[in-house]
């Protein structure tokens, strides 16, 4: 009895674990290619590391086709940005195009601000909520200004949102946008918005609007070249790995569908493919020892 748990144990720890080994084993297979196309700061070994933190903050992640996975990873690795974290700094959504799941990789807004201080070209950039209880009053034409002073206490219900960047010549511009006029706009781009109360537009509204602000205002900064093709790469999908991933055209599609995820992105909850079957499992006798399930790693990482 107790060899007949263990061995169910070990047999639904190798279900559990199956998607895993076939990303690792991609991983493995295109070894000189991603070492090719990773930065310096950035090892292989930590690579992979990344892999597994963002399969296991979204497990659906694990069913993408491997290549469209591994191409995301690799524009995150190369922008410096680590996704699916609480830095907020970029995502990998999962999107069911044509019946196949593929990876899409975003921008978080302060993945945006990171690249933008990095790219030396802004002395400030910024994106915040004005509530209904601040100070706030701004102008646009030939001598624009912007004044924002958050009440004390008791601010009230968000009601506007901006950025602003200044470069280090002293240029400077910015972008408002009203909560109407965030609804509008997700409402317009985002599937997510009007299919699913899950989505992070109703889940987490202020940081998607800045997210939407900051990108609106960028357009009209003076951008670095090598910044304005960064920021391109936002919600692309790209199954190639090159050693400037920045500079491959993002893969397009005409019908998509998407899957919820906690964490910053227009996804939707649709329809999810069945999990595998699982073997109900007794719980062990007490003392008795269930073992790990087995993981193939890289070779070198072994």
């Amino acid at each position: 009895m107790a060899n007949n748990k263990i061995q169910a144990a070990a047999q639904q720890q190798k279900i559990d674990n199956a998607p895993k080994k076939i990303l690792l084993s991609k991983i493995d297979q295109m070894a000189p290619a991603i070492k090719a196309a990773l930065p310096s700061v950035i090892t292989p070994e930590r690579f992979t590391r990344m892999v597994l933190s963002a399969i296991s903050s979204n497990p659906m992640l694990q069913i993408c086709e491997p290549n469209s996975f591994l191409g995301a990873m690799m524009q995150a690795a190369q922008l410096g940005l680590e996704p699916n974290t609480p830095l907020c700094q970029a995502y990998i959504v999962p999107r069911r195009i044509k019946g196949v799941w593929k990876a899409q990789f975003e921008f978080g807004y302060k993945g945006m601000i990171d690249l933008a201080y990095r790219s030396n070209f802004v002395s400030a950039i910024d994106a915040q909520v004005v509530y209904e209880n601040d100070f706030f009053e701004y102008e646009f034409g030939l001598e624009p200004k912007l004044r924002h002073k958050p009440a004390l206490s008791n601010r009230g219900k968000p009601i506007q949102y901006y950025a602003i960047w200044r470069s280090k010549d002293g240029a400077f511009g910015f972008q408002v946008m009203s909560k109407e006029d965030c609804e509008a706009h997700a409402k317009k781009h985002s599937d997510a918005y009007n299919k699913s109360d899950e989505s992070p537009w109703h889940k987490e509204f202020d940081e998607m609007a800045k997210k939407t602000v900051l990108k609106s205002t960028l357009k009209y900064a003076p951008m670095k070249s090598d910044f304005s093709r960064q920021i391109a790469a936002d919600e692309t999908i790209k199954s190639v790995i090159e050693e400037n991933m920045v500079d491959l055209p993002t893969e397009t599609y005409e019908e998509t569908d998407y899957v919820t995820v906690d964490e910053i992105g227009e996804t939707p909850m649709l329809d999810v493919p069945e999990e595998p079957e699982r073997v109900d499992i007794p719980a062990p006798a007490e003392g008795e020892a269930v073992p790990a399930g087995e993981i193939e790693y890289p070779d070198f990482l072994q």
